[in-house]
């Protein structure tokens, strides 16, 4: 079983465990909570690979506690109750043995999932501790953030990535065989960008694909790196990489596309908000008038995975995705609301024309306000020729169908027309 070199050396006490001095350092908040073995609900947040998980884990060791598991990922509403009753099982309530729960990535619960965490963790039936990456304020429901300590951890800084590299050489029962020199380290600093796992899956990546001696450069890092390039990393490169092809597997009408890139981003656990929220995006910029209904089925896409979560909310977000690379594309509210902000920036606050301004007060009335407007309604089809420009864009047009330029310069012949008679 090929075991990664991150969960090889990953620590089991809490003297072994790196960073975060904040929090389990000799006077840390998380150091005394152990001490006296009364270990209150809460939430870890910081960026990926700062220890999050491994430090729940040795909470748990150390306290004596039972310790149940769950992902946020692939986990619904019935995975936490059946895991709760589990625990329930396992310890008495309100003692200081009561079982930890954690939950990575808790902000991928939709609000249903979350609400059904309350009633274990406010009896004391479970310890919940949540792992996440975003902001709690917003990702976490109030009353369940109510009934938590929320704690950061920061990333890890050159420091303690270099003392973890060395402890991996030192103590790892496959590379302290080898010969490994660390020359340099910036490159593998700078790629792991102060996430443990990453550095340490970039570091055995980077030992097994060379031959001795192992000599650690940043060149030979780079090599690597470009090579083998990391799956998909959502706060990376990869991040954007991926939600770009998919928006333009969308544009170009690829159903098949679409669904593979969107596969990729399920698989590597992308926040199903961000997936959404661009869809919404691109049913406006990439859809639009050719089909006005995409907006509003994207707009429902978001609410509905906002409220279901992960496992699930990959149908929907299926569903939605597929249609917007299957439907008529016009980008062309995209192109007018950009035309007519050039414009306003080039021309700036030019002034309403009298004719369309509001005439509440006889003082505006006695000015011309709204003088010789003309009301739509009062004539025939509900249209009347008249300028809503100001006099001097009025003969802009901001708005073009693409598939109807003829019609677009008809409209602008006939105010051409407009304004010589009147």
């Amino acid at each position: 079983m090929n075991i990664p070199l991150a969960e090889r050396i990953r620590p089991k006490t809490l003297n072994d465990y790196l960073s975060q001095k904040h929090l389990v350092g000799d006077t840390g908040i998380l150091t005394k909570h152990i001490k006296t073995g009364i270990i209150p609900s809460m939430i870890f947040w910081g960026p990926p690979g700062t220890g999050k998980t491994t430090l729940a884990t040795i909470i748990a060791q150390e306290t004596g506690r039972s310790f149940f598991t769950l992902s946020a990922i692939n986990s619904g509403v019935k995975d936490v109750r059946e895991v709760i009753q589990n625990a329930q099982k396992s310890g008495g309530l309100f003692t200081a043995k009561n079982p930890i729960l954690f939950i990575d990535e808790i902000h991928r619960f939709s609000k249903s999932q979350q609400d059904s965490l309350l009633n274990a963790v406010e009896k004391g039936i479970i310890t919940l501790i949540g792992a996440t990456t975003e902001n709690p304020s917003f990702e976490v429901i109030p009353a369940l953030l109510s009934r938590c300590q929320v704690y950061t951890l920061n990333s890890f800084n050159k420091e303690d990535l270099n003392q973890l590299l060395d402890r991996a050489i030192k103590n790892d029962n496959e590379l302290s065989k080898l010969d490994i020199k660390l020359k340099e380290i910036d490159a593998l600093v700078r790629v792991s960008s102060g996430d443990a796992r990453k550095l340490l899956n970039l570091f055995e990546l980077v030992i097994n694909s060379m031959e001795p001696p192992y000599i650690i450069t940043n060149k030979v890092v780079l090599q690597e790196v470009q090579s083998n390039p990391v799956r998909y990393d959502k706060t990376g490169e990869q991040h954007y990489d991926i939600i770009s092809a998919f928006i333009k597997s969308i544009r170009g009408s690829d159903p098949n596309a679409t669904v593979y890139w969107l596969a990729r981003m399920i698989e590597g656990g992308e926040d199903v908000k961000f997936i959404a929220r661009r869809m919404i995006i691109s049913a406006s910029e990439d859809i639009g008038l050719a089909n006005p209904n995409a907006l509003l089925l994207a707009n429902s896409t978001f609410e509905a995975v906002e409220k279901i979560g992960y496992p699930e909310a990959r149908i929907i977000l299926s569903q939605c995705a597929i249609y917007l690379a299957a439907s008529p594309k016009s980008n062309t509210s995209y192109l007018a609301i950009g035309n007519a902000q050039e414009t306003v920036r080039k021309t700036g606050d030019l002034s309403v024309p009298l004719h369309l301004r509001n005439a509440p007060t006889k003082l505006m009335k006695d000015l011309d306000y709204g003088k010789d407007y003309l009301y739509p309604h009062n004539y025939p089809n509900n249209f009347v020729m008249q300028e809503y420009l100001p006099k001097e864009i009025e003969n802009e047009i901001f708005y073009n169908p693409a598939t109807n330029e003829k019609e677009s310069k008809i409209k602008l012949l006939l105010k051409k027309l407009w304004q010589n008679k009147y």
